[in-house]
């Protein structure tokens, strides 16, 4: 199977790149594909880490990530061996490295991708401590500010003013939504803005790094698994999660690990839609996605389970972020 045709990542012109700086790539077919099927992967990914960690109660979502990660690994080893994927989009980069299977050198190169997406997800774990979920939320829709300034000092990207706009209602319609919350703990706000820098620092290096290592998208998925997996499974032994695990008493169910099988392939298929939609689109066409999959699951939410108090101010924040959502997708289609 040819998978580098099907796999390659954008590449442009020097006077293509020019115009990206000016105003952003107009977001194609194939783009509009990436960002819906990010979506659709991210709400359905929600539901079956919901009901792992809510239904059946389980201990750790370390421990969720970890086998999210070893499976996504195994799968592209599997893939690779069996030459229906291609981690490399140019010919040139071959490695006899049965273990790595790309080089060193180019390993070496995604590092700054693996250790901000390591960062990512402690830190965005660690934000949702000590804070209500509505202020919570309020918080980490601000990342699509810190996506465009990230964006700006790693690739010179700018955009319209159409796109700020549009940015500045998704903010604006956060502040509303949470403006019954703003109980202020500095503390804690403190690490949801780290974790909100983290995420645009993750969004940008996908952009930047993968464009310039010539790896296909399944291939910087595998350096992301094979750099963090090992360090994920040190901390998850030593924090004792792990053991907790092993004594989990539904480990052997088989809903539970139908649960947690749907999880890993959602996982895997979410971690290839946002390479996928963040090469393609943009960084900030990524965060935007993010927040716009948020108002589908807080809807769906409330159709499947209810128990969801009516509050005007929240109402009209959401319906403010889904119009600024709207607005930042008509900008992107039409090229603005």
């Amino acid at each position: 199977m040819d998978a580098e045709s099907n796999q390659k990542l954008p590449v442009s012109s020097s006077s293509q790149s020019q115009e990206r700086l000016k105003k952003g790539p107009k977001m194609t077919r194939k783009g509009a594909y990436a960002a819906i099927s990010y979506m659709a992967s991210a709400v359905l990914l929600i539901m079956f880490n919901k009901a792992a960690l809510s239904s059946y109660n389980f201990p750790s979502t370390n421990v969720i990530t970890l086998f999210q990660m070893l499976s996504s690994c195994t799968l592209l080893y599997a893939m690779k061996c069996w030459k229906i994927i291609s981690f490399t989009t140019e010919p040139q980069i071959t490695t006899n490295n049965p273990v790595t299977l790309i080089p060193f050198k180019t390993l070496v190169h995604t590092l700054p991708l693996a250790i901000s997406y390591l960062l990512y997800m402690l830190v965005t774990m660690a934000s949702v401590r000590g804070i209500n979920v509505p202020m919570y939320t309020t918080l980490r829709r601000t990342t699509v500010a810190f996506t465009m300034i990230v964006e700006y000092i790693l690739t010179r990207q700018k955009h319209s003013y159409p796109v700020v706009g549009s940015v500045g209602i998704i903010i604006l319609g956060a502040v509303v939504a949470g403006a019954r919350d703003l109980s202020f703990d500095a503390y804690s706000y403190g690490v949801v803005f780290v974790a909100n820098i983290c995420t645009a620092i993750y969004l940008a290096s996908i952009a930047h790094i993968g464009k310039s290592s010539g790896l296909s998208t399944f291939g910087l998925m595998w350096c992301n698994g094979i750099i963090c997996g090992p360090i994920l499974l040190f901390w998850t032994s030593i924090s004792g999660d792990l053991g907790r695990m092993i004594n989990f008493p539904h480990l052997f169910s088989h809903g539970f690990q139908a649960v947690m099988l749907f999880s890993c392939v959602m996982a895997f298929s979410i971690n290839y839609c946002v390479f996928w939609n963040t090469t393609l689109n943009s960084a900030l066409t990524q965060t935007i996605c993010g927040n716009l999959k948020d108002l589908f699951t807080v809807g769906l939410g409330w159709l499947l389970f209810g128990g969801l108090p009516f509050d005007l101010l929240n109402v009209a924040g959401q319906s403010l972020g889904f119009l600024g959502s709207c607005l930042y997708a008509y900008c992107k289609l039409q090229g603005k």
